[in-house]
């Protein structure tokens, strides 16, 4: 990662750096991506990124929005969902693979929100839109003679 000096005007409201806020988020998202990379071999998702959320989307086979719990707390998404098998009477597992829990937990970027997120399941798909927050726009730090 290359790393450039911040501009004389990309300082923050606290007066550090927004550099450090950018490398923070960028080691934020690799985090991110690396969770999504080690979920169980059950759940395939995708990270997609606008202007102004994130959209988690999660493959959960047989899974109904009555199955899924989720939160975000402490910079992590957590998901827990719960599938109902159908055993028709008449069989009995020989081998059993697919597990009636699934619990997922991976950080957020610096920058998502829980306000105002959102969920939605359709056929066994969740989507989880989590809003950015809104950045702090810079502002000019006086320094005076001691």
């Amino acid at each position: 990662m290359k790393c450039l000096p911040p501009a004389a005007n990309d300082y923050g409201e606290d007066g550090t750096a927004a550099f450090f806020d950018r490398r923070s988020l960028l080691m934020s998202m690799s985090g991110l991506r690396e969770a999504l990379r080690e979920l169980p071999d059950a759940v395939f998702a995708d990270l997609l990124e606008s202007d102004e959320a994130y959209l988690l989307v999660l493959d959960l086979p047989g899974v109904t929005a009555d199955g899924v719990d989720l939160s975000v707390g402490r910079g992590r998404l957590t998901v827990e969902a719960r599938r109902a098998k159908d055993l028709p009477g008449e069989f009995r597992y020989v081998n059993e693979d697919r597990p009636l829990f699934l619990d997922v937990e991976v950080p957020l970027p610096p920058d998502a929100t829980g306000e105002d997120a959102t969920a939605r399941v359709k056929r066994g798909v969740l989507k989880v839109e989590l809003p950015k927050r809104e950045s702090t726009t810079g502002r000019t730090v006086p320094v005076e003679d001691a």
